[in-house]
């Protein structure tokens, strides 16, 4: 009986583990609210450092059809929660969002999903009030994304999320101080 139960066990599929301790795993299901952002038991978790496009503006894609940029982003990241079964330790919570870091595994390769998303062009740098990145190597993976034409890049009316981000603070502190 114990051989039996032996080699049913040892027939059954291994691929399932947890994560390491300190990190959590970001499994399909969750709910996306954007492509960094998303919602989890009751709590709200960010990408630390990114910025996806904002849901609600439009690019046009190479058949001349606006398109929302912000869904583009969102689709781009739950695939690769689909695909790569990300884990996630938090940085810092800050408002009621818990910022992380994230990473996929592709192959035997662990990458920084934040990279992977700014890479592929379908996220950006996030930039603090001094228009600063706050993390200086993912505006480095962005500018090579903008110059190689990746993702939301080969369209020529994507804006940095940022401008239209900054756009809107202005048009805000205009009108408070009329």
């Amino acid at each position: 009986m114990r051989r039996a139960l032996s080699l049913v066990l040892a027939l059954l599929p291994t691929s399932v583990s947890a994560a390491p301790a300190g990190y959590f795993d970001l499994l399909p299901g969750v709910t996306l609210e954007t492509g960094d952002t998303w919602v989890s038991n009751g709590e709200r978790f960010r990408l630390y450092g990114v910025q996806s496009c904002l849901r609600g503006t439009a690019y046009t894609d190479k058949h001349g059809q606006n398109r929302d940029c912000g869904e583009a982003s969102l689709a781009v990241l739950a695939a690769y929660i689909k695909d790569t079964k990300p884990v996630c330790a938090p940085v810092v919570k800050k408002n009621g969002i818990a910022y992380v870091v994230c990473y996929a595994t592709v192959g035997k390769e662990r990458l920084d999903l934040a990279n992977v998303l700014i890479t592929s062009g379908y996220a950006f740098a996030a930039l603090n009030g001094e228009g600063m990145p706050y993390h200086v190597p993912y505006a480095v993976s962005e500018k090579l994304a903008r110059d190689k034409r990746a993702g939301l890049w080969q369209f020529e009316d994507v804006q940095h999320p940022a401008i239209l981000l900054s756009r809107e603070v202005n048009a805000r502190t205009k009108k408070a101080d009329q």
